[in-house]
């Protein structure tokens, strides 16, 4: 049987799909991954095979306003949109969706016939129980979180749009908004797995049936693998490092960054690494090492804490080693997973980006790394990503789905 896994966005959102694929790869799958071209070495390295999508995924500025999120993430889709027909064939027996590619992938699987199984990294559903992750972490009461909850929903229909009409007309079906199509798979209970942990964010009870909660899904990584010989000698040379880094975001911002971080680290008397990343981190001295990308699960449980930009996957990475973490969230759904670390004690409260410095930085470092309770807190929560297996899961219920 082959399974098509179709994912795209920053590192973040297609590097826990490498991890599932491998484990459906393992149970006799023939898998592939379908994700932009900048990712085929990480399908490569997980021994699946990588089909292209097309959209440049490169996240530019540090911008987080809602017209500049919305123009880029329209521009995003339209690139996607065209060509995604493309990847998956008809020998494609399953196809799984993530949140960004799903309201293509519908129609895909209605004018195809494949099954399909969503398995989104963001709790998209509306609920009660908090707002939807694009609006931050504050609740706004259980009607007004539900409400804005399908009015977000009606956001990313209207970005979809234009990709899902010209998407329809290539594959031979009459029109239908991406809205209708959503309210179609709702009714039908379409299944979703959402790989995050109940740590974080429990099942809420006001979801329909069909969306469960599994636990994460971690990015592959040889057991071969050691870190670089420079990163081992700078851990083993003194007190445990505080890590910074901001991933795929903030690109342009690198100097000053840079500098806050420097500052921030001196300031509080803390030995730091920085990961270059997309801002382009840099930074020389006995106290100060520059890395490039290394997996999470080697480095993490090595170091004194975490400042990062509150991505879903580095949230739970920081919190799968039982580190404490400083959020400094920029876009997207960053504010609502750094709420949810303060909330749990495993982190301080968030800088937003915008209002970073190295004297709040340096703080907030002081108080992650000295008081006791936040690495208490993170500890408590790595025992129970512990007992979740999110891959295990999700081969199950492809099991289900398929009767393989």
């Amino acid at each position: 049987m082959r399974i098509t896994i179709a994912a795209a966005g920053s590192r973040g959102d297609v590097a826990p799909y490498t991890g599932l694929g491998r484990e459906l790869r393992r149970a006799g799958y023939d898998v592939v991954l379908a994700a932009t071209d900048t990712f085929a070495p990480l399908a490569h390295d997980a021994g699946l095979e990588f089909r292209g999508l097309p959209a440049d995924t490169r996240m530019r500025g540090g911008g987080s306003g809602g017209r500049e999120l919305m123009r880029t993430a329209a521009a995003f889709v339209t690139e996607l949109g065209q060509g995604f027909a493309d990847v998956v064939d008809k020998g494609t027996d399953l196809l799984l969706l993530s949140t960004t590619t799903a309201p293509l992938g519908w129609h895909l699987t209605a004018a195809m016939g494949t099954p399909s199984l969503g398995v989104h990294l963001q709790p998209t559903a509306p609920t009660g129980d908090f707002p939807p992750v694009v609006t931050g972490s504050r609740s706004l009461g259980r009607l007004a979180n539900r409400a804005t909850g399908r009015f977000a929903l009606r956001m990313a229909d209207r970005v979809y749009e234009p990709a899902v009409a010209q998407l329809r007309r290539r594959l031979g079906l009459p029109p239908a908004s991406p809205s209708e199509t959503r309210r179609r798979q709702e009714r039908a209970n379409w299944p979703i797995l959402y790989g995050f942990s109940t740590a974080l964010v429990p099942r809420p009870s006001d979801w329909r049936p069909g969306l469960e909660v599994v636990g994460n899904w971690w990015p592959h990584h040889d057991p071969a693998e050691r870190l670089p010989a420079r990163l081992e000698d700078f851990l083993s040379a003194g007190p445990r490092p505080v890590l910074i880094g901001f991933g795929s975001m903030a690109s342009g911002d690198g100097e000053r960054l840079s500098e806050i971080a420097v500052r921030a680290l001196r300031r509080a008397g803390l030995r730091g690494i920085l990961q270059a990343g997309s801002a382009g981190l840099a930074a020389d001295g006995d106290d100060v090492l520059t890395i490039g990308d290394v997996p999470h699960a080697l480095l993490f449980p090595r170091l004194a804490a975490v400042v990062h930009h509150g991505g879903a996957g580095t949230s739970a990475a920081a919190l799968r080693a039982g580190v404490p973490a400083v959020t400094v969230p920029v876009t997207a759904d960053q504010p609502f997973w750094a709420g949810r670390l303060a909330a749990l004690g495993a982190a301080t409260a968030p800088i937003p980006f915008r209002s970073l410095t190295a004297e709040r930085l340096a703080g907030a470092l002081g108080q992650a790394v000295r008081k006791q309770a936040y690495s208490r807190a993170a500890a408590r929560a790595a025992c129970h990503l512990a007992t979740e297996n999110g891959a295990r899961r999700t081969l199950e219920a492809v099991r289900r789905l398929t009767g393989g």
